[in-house]
C-alpha cells in the first residue's frame, strides 16, 4: 500500500510577500511618469493628509532617521510640490505643505493607486475583493501596521 504524499501547507506569508512585491512594483511603474519614486510618492499622500507636520513628527511617523527625510522632503521640495516653511510657533521646526502642483500630482498619484488596486485584484470577484480587503485589513491591525506608511521607511530596511 503506498501513501499519498501529504499536501504541502499553502505558504501563505511567502505569496503574500511576493504579492507585495508585485504590487510595489507595479506601483512604482504608475508613480514614475509623475516624477515620484513609491518613497517619495508615500511622503507626499502623509503630508497632504497632516499639513503643516513637521520633518522630524514626518520622521517619527515613518520610523525613519531624520536624514532620510530630509532627503525625501529636497526631492518633493525641488520639484515644487511641497513647502518647507518654519513654524511661526516653534522657530526650529519646519512645517511641511502641499503646493498647489502637489495637489495636482495627488489627483495623478490616486489614480495610479486605483490601478495598481484593479491590477493586482483583478483575478477577484467584487464580492471576493470585499472579503479580501477586510481581512488584510484586520491582519495588518493586529499587527500594529500602519495603513499609511510603508515599512521600507524604517531605519535600516531596504530601499523602497
Amino acid at each position: 500500500m503506498t501513501s499519498r504524499p501529504r499536501p504541502r501547507p499553502p505558504r501563505t506569508g511567502y505569496l503574500l510577500s511576493q504579492l507585495g512585491a508585485f504590487a510595489s512594483a507595479r506601483f512604482a511603474e504608475l508613480v514614475k511618469p509623475a516624477g515620484l519614486t513609491p518613497a517619495t510618492a508615500g511622503v507626499l499622500r502623509i503630508i497632504a493628509r497632516d499639513p503643516g507636520l513637521s520633518q522630524r513628527a514626518l520622521a517619527t511617523r515613518l520610523g525613519s532617521v531624520p536624514s532620510r527625510v530630509v532627503v525625501l522632503v529636497d526631492a518633493l521640495e525641488g520639484a515644487g510640490l511641497v513647502s518647507r516653511t518654519r513654524d511661526p510657533d516653534d522657530r526650529r521646526h519646519h512645517r511641511l505643505d502641499v503646493t498647489d502642483e502637489g495637489r495636482r500630482v495627488l489627483g495623478a498619484l490616486r489614480a495610479a493607486a486605483e490601478t495598481q488596486n484593479a491590477d493586482v485584484l483583478a483575478p477577484l470577484a467584487p464580492e471576493e475583493r470585499e472579503v479580501f480587503a477586510a481581512l488584510v485589513a484586520k491582519l495588518a491591525a493586529a499587527h500594529g501596521l500602519d495603513p499609511d506608511v510603508h515599512a521600507g521607511y524604517r531605519q535600516g530596511a531596504p530601499e523602497i
